[in-house]
């Protein structure tokens, strides 16, 4: 590791562990929750290529099954928060099964379509969901024996779990699998002519997206104690695909940078505007024009310009038949 990447993940570590102090818990804990969902979905859109418009399917199941198991059966957080996650991977299996079999915006319609029967399911089913009123008093419980009733508690437990989450997520796109799943987006046909179960790989990452992003909901959802349709609305994948876009899909930091971003920017402007969504989505817009490759990507690619060496000048050719 080179000295300019350790000092930007010892930044990185020191920024995490300080941000309580700066922001309050709750607001900290909402951006892990939310930067893993946007490192689970990259995993799919910036190293798969695959534009799903259905992620909130997963994580509002995940919300959703850490919601129930901690309120009916007193789960302690992470458990319930890790059954969501594995909830929602069993959920992606069918669905993302079916959706595969289509490309480019054929896929992203019928991830759309699962998610809308997804939240009209959780709509009618009262009994469990609770409906339009959704599960409400989902209480933090203990984590080892501590006590999480305090949100900086519950951030620090979150920071442990979400580190360990998107050290995952950077395992998997540097590993072997990655490298597939990279020249399954750069050349589906060439994978697949080179003996690649193209098909198989895909539903994997998909898998492994919507555990990920079940997770997510599930910390999401013990953090602010209730869970409602909007979990599982269009809106929420919505927000996400933003967020990857915004801080740069196909980079480890860019969904990590985005989902901070947005949720910092919702929470002050909707401070002192209703309007919020409006000033929000001009200020996206600003940036996503200044910043076409991201904002973490448009800066790896000026700091990587920057340190390349200058390639050598060649020595100027001497015309045949020149005496030295």
């Amino acid at each position: 590791m080179t000295a300019r990447r350790r000092i930007g993940w010892s930044l990185l570590g020191a920024a995490a562990l300080v941000l309580p102090l700066v922001v309050y818990p709750v607001l900290g804990a909402d951006i892990l929750a939310w930067a893993l969902f946007a490192a689970a979905f990259d995993l799919l859109l910036g190293h798969t290529g695959l534009l799903s418009f259905g992620h909130a399917a997963y994580f509002g199941c995940g919300a959703y099954v850490a919601a129930l198991l901690a309120t009916r059966l007193q789960a302690p957080f992470p458990l319930n928060a890790l059954a969501g996650g594995v909830a929602a991977g069993i959920l992606s299996l069918p669905l993302m099964g079916l959706s595969i079999r289509r490309k480019g915006i054929y896929f992203a319609m019928i991830t759309l379509a699962f998610a809308q029967m997804v939240y009209y399911i959780a709509n009618q089913w009262r009994g469990v969901t609770g409906g339009e009123n959704g599960i409400t008093g989902v209480p933090r419980g203990h984590a080892f024996g501590v006590s999480l009733v305090s949100s900086t508690v519950f951030y620090y437990a979150t920071l442990v779990l979400v580190t360990l989450a998107l050290l995952l997520c950077w395992r998997i796109v540097r590993s072997p699998f990655g490298r597939i799943l990279v020249a399954i987006r750069e050349n589906e046909a060439r994978a697949q002519s080179l003996g690649y179960a193209v098909g198989r790989y895909k539903l994997i990452a998909a898998m492994l997206s919507g555990a990920l992003a079940g997770l997510a909901g599930g910390i999401w959802v013990i953090n602010h104690g209730f869970v409602g349709l909007d979990a599982v609305h269009w809106s929420t994948s919505g927000t996400v695909v933003i967020m990857t876009l915004l801080g740069g899909m196909g980079t480890r930091l860019g969904p990590v940078v985005g989902a901070a971003l947005v949720i910092a920017l919702r929470d002050a402007i909707s401070a002192w505007t209703d309007a919020w969504g409006v000033v929000t989505g001009i200020i996206f817009i600003a940036v996503i024009l200044a910043f076409r490759r991201g904002i973490v990507g448009t800066l790896e690619g000026a700091l990587g310009r920057r340190a390349a060496p200058a390639p050598a000048v060649p020595a100027p050719e001497r015309p045949l038949g020149t005496i030295r």
